[in-house]
């Protein structure tokens, strides 16, 4: 019974795995990330060009999202003579 007491901290010890350092995570999530980049870069490049052999160009169109992010603004477009915007009605009061 005292072998059996005294073997299995050392089973248990054995059985724990060490996890890896920062350092290996980061670089491992890092090469993800850069692979993720490329495929992106790869898509979009793609897509450009088929787009200028369809014959399109960046400003026929829809305005892109930036490098970082960021959506350009332009200006809104007035709504249709056909639609009215509607309040709700008035309240009583109560």
């Amino acid at each position: 019974m005292r072998g059996a007491m005294t073997l299995l901290p050392l089973l248990l010890l054995a059985g724990c795995k060490d996890e890896p350092d920062f350092e290996a995570r980061y670089d491992k999530a890092a090469a993800e990330i850069e692979a993720r980049a490329e495929a992106m870069d790869a898509a979009i490049a793609e897509s450009e060009a088929a787009a200028a052999a369809a014959g399109e160009t960046a400003a026929t169109r829809a305005p892109q999202a930036e490098r970082g992010g960021k959506i350009p603004r332009v200006s809104p477009e007035p709504l249709p003579e056909t639609v009215n915007p509607t309040n709700p009605p008035p309240s009583s009061g109560e």
